[in-house]
């Protein structure tokens, strides 16, 4: 045998092996440091969208491999309770958004305490809410003309919700509540598949968040009727508020947050907190956002588990003024 070769085979076996001896424990560590995001909403849901658009930033901040995890069902209790079920350790959180403060007033029972069971991390922001039709389904192309025909019709027309007392759910109806006006709801198993069946004509309307919808109101595939904000939203000034089309007192906000399981030390919930200050700060995020029509105002963790609390009691007297029934 040629001594080179076997020498040359030699130093590559022996290379290989300090190679893999030095990988190793990369792998390990990178295995180790992945954080999961457990998002309580289906793919193609407004929070999905807006954790899909910081995950690289997050990832960056965070110095970890970051997992986005959609574990949607019951409107969000089956993601919820995976995330209170995990270790507090900053290795889960999840971004939500205000369906959590709502399901203590709408679902009978629930298999953990809201906020009791989370540590609240931080409010990012709020997105804006449209209430979309199909156009094959639906003649009405302004507020005023909806209203009119919802009324000729009385609870003949289907909406759509990504699940009982969601925030889509309540939204359409504080909005039938403003109009008044009736329809019958058409609860889906996430945003994704209401989406779907709005676009297939299953359904005729229903309220959904602006960067779930977006693309489908530009293609056509799906009319805007009116935002529920305040004010026209820059990333679509063509969609007017219900407000202007005369339906006065009348909007719905929308926000997203941060949370950890309950107990998560306070150097992790500064750690993510940090973390999300960064990953929305990064300029291609902004960009994102201001494209899907969000607005982040970031608050401390001490304003966002103050905020849980107000909310809750908020919407709970907003259920009750809709008569929506705990189920």
């Amino acid at each position: 045998m040629n001594p080179t070769s076997t020498s040359r085979r030699s130093l590559l076996a022996a290379g290989s092996a300090l190679a893999l001896g030095g990988l190793w424990p990369l792998a390990v560590r990178a295995q180790a440091g992945t954080v999961k995001f457990i998002l309580p909403n289906a793919t193609g849901s407004g929070v999905d969208a807006i954790t899909r658009a910081a995950q690289p930033a997050l990832a960056k901040a965070l110095g970890a491999n970051v997992v986005v995890e959609n574990q949607p069902g019951a409107g969000g209790v089956v993601g919820l309770q995976a995330l209170a079920k995990s270790p507090a350790d900053g290795s889960a959180l999840s971004v939500v958004s205000n369906n959590v403060v709502i399901f203590p007033s709408v679902l009978k029972s629930l298999p953990f305490d809201m906020p009791g069971d989370f540590t609240p991390i931080a409010i990012v922001g709020a997105t804006p809410m449209v209430l979309v039709v199909n156009p094959a389904k639906v003649p009405a192309t302004t507020g005023r003309d909806f209203i009119a025909l919802l009324k000729s019709k009385p609870g003949a027309l289907n909406f759509a919700s990504g699940g009982n007392g969601t925030i889509l759910h309540l939204a359409a109806e504080l909005f039938l509540e403003a109009a008044g006006a009736s329809a019958k709801h058409i609860p889906y198993k996430g945003v994704g598949p209401m989406v779907t069946d709005l676009i297939g004509g299953q359904v005729e309307f229903g309220v959904a968040a602006l960067p779930s919808v977006q693309a489908h109101i530009k293609s056509g595939a799906l009319r805007a009727i009116g935002t529920l904000t305040p004010q026209r939203t820059p990333a679509a000034p063509d969609i007017p508020t219900f407000a202007e089309q005369g339906l006065t007192g009348f909007q719905v906000d929308a926000w997203f947050a941060v949370i950890g399981p309950k107990g998560l030390p306070a150097d992790q919930v500064k750690k993510v907190h940090d973390a999300v200050v960064a990953a929305f700060a990064d300029p291609a995020v902004k960009e994102t956002m201001a494209k899907q029509g969000n607005t982040i105002q970031i608050s401390t963790p001490e304003q966002a588990q103050a905020a849980f609390r107000a909310e809750l009691a908020k919407y709970a007297a907003l259920v009750k003024k809709v008569g929506l029934q705990p189920q």
